[in-house]
């Protein structure tokens, strides 16, 4: 089913550029509020176990300051747990994590981590907070994502981003896998989102796929305002989401 597709801004970019420096400025804060003044529907922040970007102060401010959702990109170890029972975000993206990795990787092993991703899924549910699985696009995934009870997924876009740099037949493959995945996820009634690498030109494609039901993009839209500013780019980011929604030809 095609409906409104949401662009959700990760803010954590803006933290690093503050952190680089010490100090207060960039505030991530005062660039979530400008995104949704440019119409984003959610904010993203990671808080990551080192604390490179987001800190734990940022997360409370967030919480507090926005007018719209806010998604708690973590680890499923227990201090984020408790960090989010304690910070009540309106959704929980658990995602994997190495002290070594400069972003995201890949998505988290749902069928060798199962029980313990349930056991976390269940206890973020129970205080309110809507739990999102960070996978990759293929059907064991999915089925696992299901069966660990997360209401939805996000599916790690970086390998076919990635493709695109490596020719037509790589990258057409590594879409096709996000599009059957997208096909399965609305099959297993878990709602689908989608994230990792996207720029305006892979946002307008794959908002085409009609079971996605949100984007969730940060590092190009923090890089780009350095040249066009944050608004621009996220009025530039949901027009180009918009165009491929509607089956807009480039």
């Amino acid at each position: 089913m095609t409906g409104a597709l949401r662009l959700g801004v990760n803010v954590d970019h803006v933290a690093t550029v503050r952190n680089a420096r010490g100090g207060a400025v960039p505030d991530p804060l005062r660039a979530a509020l400008l995104a949704i003044a440019a119409g984003a529907d959610g904010i993203t922040a990671h808080l990551r176990e080192d604390r490179r970007h987001i800190r734990d102060d940022d997360m409370r401010r967030l919480k507090e300051a926005l007018s719209v959702p806010l998604n708690f990109e973590m680890a499923a170890t227990d201090e984020m747990v408790a960090t989010a029972i304690a910070t009540r975000p309106h959704a929980a993206c658990l995602v994997p994590e190495k002290r070594s990795e400069r972003t995201t990787e890949g998505g988290l092993d749902v069928i060798g981590g199962h029980d313990h991703l349930a056991k976390v899924t269940a206890e973020l549910a129970g205080v309110g907070v809507r739990v999102s699985l960070f996978i990759e696009p293929t059907v064991q995934a999915l089925q696992a994502a299901r069966s660990i009870g997360a209401p939805v997924v996000e599916l790690h876009t970086g390998a076919w981003c990635e493709a695109l740099a490596h020719g037509e037949t790589r990258a057409e493959r590594e879409f096709e896998r996000l599009r059957l995945a997208a096909i399965e996820a609305e099959a297993q009634g878990i709602e689908c989102h989608a994230g990792h690498g996207l720029d305006y030109a892979t946002a307008r494609t794959i908002a085409a796929l009609p079971q996605l039901r949100e984007l969730n993009i940060g590092h190009f839209l923090i890089g780009e305002a350095i040249f066009v500013g944050l608004s621009e780019a996220i009025l530039q980011m949901r027009a180009a989401m918009e165009a491929g929604r509607a089956g807009v030809r480039p």
